[in-house]
């Protein structure tokens, strides 16, 4: 079969040749058409249910809206974990799902479960499903700023959030693939009815009147259609009145109330250089195109900036993924071309001839674009992912194209040099000297492709990252095994194969003579020293053995983002304004910082933004340009930096493995220590314990404590007797609670097709209420009177939580911490040792460890398992290349004699033994077992021949020297660039 395959190639030449031109037209055509991303998907499947608590204490919001919405959703079909966080006046459950599961029918079954919970939830609380993104999903910051500097009326902050809403968040959302916009910062516009309890007293007016006019000022009635005068009118009716009658006069809503503009409480605040801003954060929905929707986006932006005044400036590279992807595949795409150069280099120093070396370079652009096609007919998008995919590929592309051309030409050589009577036709010599290695190319190259078939029984974040990268390599490698069968031979016979070329070609390359000639004195010194030769192998064998089971493990290396994210958070209970000072403080002091170019804060939270914080919460993106600095100095220094604020607990990372870590563990961090048990008391206690266990551990920094904690509340505690003496119900008196403070919204204002809430609450002398002004607000009796809220309740001060954490249906509280220096599964064998001699858990407390680490463990213990397995059909392999057990093991010798410079450079470099580490020692396996049976079957053809063994080896292993070395220097070289 093999030879009909290449005697078709020799015969068949303007068909191969055309059909090369095809591949290259059409790989170039599916280049230009293929996605390009920074990973493949990550966007793990889960549904976030929100839902707006109307302003309820944490503890009553985990009680009446978390708890059954978690009891709904747990243990629904191929539900992995259920999360959520409980916070005065919202709730927010994540429901995830296992990894390949269809979020559309992820949404349905959550959907479905909400249907049941309408008689549960207390009135007037509906469950709503956050848009189908994640935090993966962010692709896009946009912040609106007022220049100072302009000329003319400064634009306001309530305008700068009014252009926001309704101006740049309708143009982003119509953008196709765009899933939400989120905004924070700015003043949100309201109308608002402050009503002024002693007038009502004085006309009689309660609050349930005001509340029914206000509730109808935007009510119009249609009387049908009048014709007359040759015109059809539109009959309506124009809802203007007053709210009551008083002495035979009509009282109006201005006699009792005054009706103002005003802004809503603030949930969040927002800034860009420690000045003001509004910011908008971007989501994309799954599968779509980061740098497609990205451009479309920005172009729908540079519209919309012509219509803004013109002191608004916005700014669209606070947070652009974009950014990275673009020059993470722009740094791939270099190191590929170079990665070719050096194969180049190398192909040209050792077979001395132009030709030839163009001949096998040919296989790395028709294997490559060959594999563009692929990949755009299966799907699949460019990113990091299948680019380092073909860039680990790069150097085994030309092997099988070496391998041929180099025994090729070597025969054409030898059949040269025999008097031209004995000289066999440049056909046969072709075809002959390709077909005797051709199985055993072949079987080398099945063998690679099997050593990678671990990277396809990952499973989770890991096997959706790196399974793309096993395809890519995977089809470049067989495309060049295509073309080593098919053009490589008829290029062979149709550039080497002339008598006039091959006349000034007897001789090889100076460099390939010269390291021959060392080898042969290299090999006969080392047959006759074996025992020295063996036991010094042994001995280095067993040194890496030991280096590799006592080095760190990490499931990535550390990215180069080029920018930060840091989560600060302050004391628990802190009012909103002073989290924003302290902020501002932040901003200036990593502004301070020389490589620092720009920094943007969000304080709080936006409205339902599923990625929110509490109001003593903050984070910062920090864009840097490294200049005369490394950055592991930088980093100390933004962390002294920040370490210079009191009061402020922070955690340094990068915006996508901040990404990363939230989506894995749930936290914004590298490692997340989770104690689990029934009181937040407790768990605090416990929380601090760990974290004064834990710190003085070597390479663990940004060590925080989760602020769940009690902060101080106002409770109204009604005094039923009371209320029962003024005819006050117990739904009267919570309505007036809600209305009187918070505000109650009971209509919509209309400007143009702009809409504004329009929210009734009492008047009081200030705006920044104090306790006394509780206790002296009026609320309307039985009778009509009003008496003061004291009168009929009690305003106390007490405790409560900020925030309530929750996973799998238990509360639970998180030690977050980063990793610096080290790798990270060693310093969660510390924090384990640590924290179990030195902090004891009562009954019902229980410890989790979470982050990348784990993902890390799982996906070592499946490669090594698999790996194993694929070692045995390697072996099968290699029995039907030699049909004999002895050499098929002497192969097999190869792979842990393999390992002893790969352990040694992962030493000297990172230190830690990470997934691309070890996918880097699943490649060297595939190689070195290639090398065995290049040089094996050499060994059985000369056996055959009669020779002694000693004379088999020696002249064997010089014969198989060159393609040897090649294929190892060019695979090797080709990967420096990365």
């Amino acid at each position: 079969m093999l030879n009909k395959i290449i005697q078709f190639s020799l015969d068949h030449r303007l068909f191969i040749i055309l059909a090369a031109i095809l591949l290259m037209v059409a790989g170039l055509w599916s280049a230009n058409r293929t996605d390009i991303d920074v990973f493949p998907d990550l966007t793990a499947p889960q549904v976030v249910v929100m839902t707006d608590a109307h302003g309820m204490a944490a503890e009553e919001v985990e009680r009446l809206v978390t708890f059954p919405i978690e009891t709904a959703v747990n243990g629904a079909t191929n539900v992995r974990r259920v999360r959520s966080t409980s916070m005065q006046g919202c709730s927010f459950v994540f429901v995830e799902f296992d990894w390949g599961m269809d979020v559309f029918r992820a949404r349905q079954i959550v959907s479905e479960k909400m249907t049941t919970l309408a008689e549960q939830l207390p009135d007037g609380i509906t469950p709503v499903l956050a848009p189908q993104s994640s935090v993966m999903g962010e692709i896009l910051f946009v912040s609106l700023q007022v220049d100072s500097t302009a000329d003319g009326h400064p634009t306001s902050q309530q305008e700068l959030r009014t252009l926001a809403e309704w101006v740049v968040k309708p143009a982003i959302l119509g953008t196709g693939g765009v899933s939400q916009v989120t905004i924070i910062g700015g003043d949100y516009k309201q109308y608002q009815i402050l009503a002024d309890p002693l007038k009502m007293q004085a006309y009689g007016i309660t609050m349930a009147d005001i509340e029914a006019l206000g509730s109808s000022l935007s009510d119009n009635s249609t009387g049908g259609v009048i014709r007359d005068y040759g015109n059809e009118y539109a009959l309506r009716g124009m809802g203007r009145t007053f709210i009551a009658m008083h002495n035979g006069h009509p009282v109006r809503l201005a006699d009792v109330a005054e009706v103002r503009i005003g802004n809503a409480p603030k949930l969040g605040y927002a800034s860009c250089n420690a000045t003001p801003a509004v910011i908008l954060s971007i989501s994309k929905q799954p599968n779509i195109n980061t740098l497609r929707v990205t451009e479309k986006i920005e172009s729908n932006l540079e519209n919309i900036q012509k219509t803004l005044p013109p002191d608004v400036k916005m700014n669209t590279h606070i947070f652009r993924q974009a950014d990275f992807i673009e020059s993470s595949v722009g740094n791939v795409g270099e190191a590929l071309l170079e990665g070719a150069l050096f194969v180049i280099i190398i192909l040209f120093l050792f077979l001395g001839s132009f030709r030839t070396t163009l001949i096998s370079i040919i296989s790395i652009p028709l294997s490559l674009l060959g594999t563009v096609l692929c990949l755009y007919l299966m799907g699949l998008e460019i990113n990091t992912m299948t680019l380092g995919g073909m860039c680990i590929a790069i150097g085994s592309l030309v092997d099988d194209a070496i391998i041929d051309v180099e025994n090729v030409y070597k025969r054409l050589r030898q059949n040269h040099a025999l008097p031209p009577n004995q000289r066999d036709s440049a056909y046969n010599v072709v075809f002959h000297g390709s077909s005797e290695i051709r199985s055993s190319i072949i079987h080398a190259t099945l063998i690679i492709m099997i050593t990678f078939v671990p990277l396809f029984f990952l499973d989770g974040m890991e096997g959706r990252m790196l399974k793309p990268l096993g395809i890519a390599y995977l089809v470049a490698l067989f495309m060049s095994l295509i073309v080593a069968m098919t053009l490589t031979p008829l290029l062979c016979k149709m550039l080497l194969a002339h008598d006039s070329y091959l006349d000034r070609r007897q001789k090889d390359s100076p460099v390939a003579a010269w390291l021959t000639k060392g080898y042969r004195r290299a090999l006969d010194w080392a047959l006759a020293h074996r025992t020295p030769v063996v036991a010094s192998t042994a001995a280095l064998l067993l040194v890496a053995v030991v280096m590799l089971f006592t080095m760190g493990r990490d499931f990535l290396p550390p990215f180069n983002e080029g920018s930060l994210t840091i989560a600060a958070v302050a004391k628990p209970g802190i009012s909103l304004e002073e989290s924003n000072k302290l902020g501002v403080m932040l901003e200036r002091e990593l502004l301070s910082i020389p490589e620092v170019t720009a920094t943007s804060r969000r304080t709080g939270r936006g409205e339902l933004d599923e990625h929110s914080q509490a109001t003593n919460g903050a984070e910062i993106d920090v864009n840097f340009n490294l200049d005369g600095r490394s950055k592991e100095d930088f980093m100390a220094d933004v962390r002294a930096h920040l370490a210079a604020i009191p009061g402020i607990v922070t955690s340094v990372g990068q915006p996508l493995g901040h990404r990363i870590d939230h989506m894995v563990s749930g936290t914004r961090a590298t490692i997340a220590i989770k104690i689990f048990g029934p009181d937040l008391s407790q768990l605090f206690l416990l929380g601090n314990q760990i974290k004064g266990a834990v710190d003085g551990i070597e390479g663990l920094v940004d060590v925080s404590v989760e602020q769940q904690t009690e902060t101080p509340q106002l409770q109204v505690r009604p005094n039923r007797d009371m209320l029962a003496y003024y005819g006050i119900t117990m739904q009267q008196f919570n309505r007036f609670v809600e209305e009187a403070f918070n505000g109650l919204k009971i209509g919509d204002v209309y400007e143009g097709q702009r809409s504004f809430d329009l929210v009734l609450k009492q008047r009081f002398a200030n705006d920044t209420l104090t306790i006394n002004d509780v206790k002296d607000a009026l609320i309307d009796t039985y009778s009509g009177a009003k008496v003061p809220l004291g009168q009929v309740a009690d305003v106390v001060s007490v405790g409560g939580p900020n925030t309530i954490s929750r996973e799998n249906v238990q509360r639970k509280l998180v030690v977050s911490a980063n990793v610096s220096g080290r790798d990270a599964i060693g310093v969660v064998n510390d924090i384990r040792q640590a924290v179990n001699q030195k902090v004891p858990l009562p009954e019902g407390y229980r410890v989790e460890y979470g982050g990348q680490f784990e993902s890390a463990r799982s996906a070592t213990r499946t490669l090594v398992l698999v790996f194993i397995l694929a070692l045995a059909i390697i072996y099968l392999l290699l029995y039907t290349e030699f049909r004999n057990l002895s050499l098929s093991l002497i192969v097999l010798l190869n792979l842990p004699l393999a390992l002893i410079g790969g352990v040694l450079a992962v030493k000297l470099g990172a230190n830690s033994l990470s997934i691309p580490a070890i996918i880097g020692f699943i490649t060297l396996f595939g190689i070195a077992t290639r090398n065995g049976i290049l040089l094996v079957a050499k060994y059985q053809a000369l056996t055959a021949q009669g020779l002694p063994v000693a004379q088999v080896i020696r002249k064997g292993s010089a014969d198989r020297f060159n393609p040897i070395i090649m294929t190892a220097l060019t695979t090797a070289l080709s990967l420096v660039p990365m």
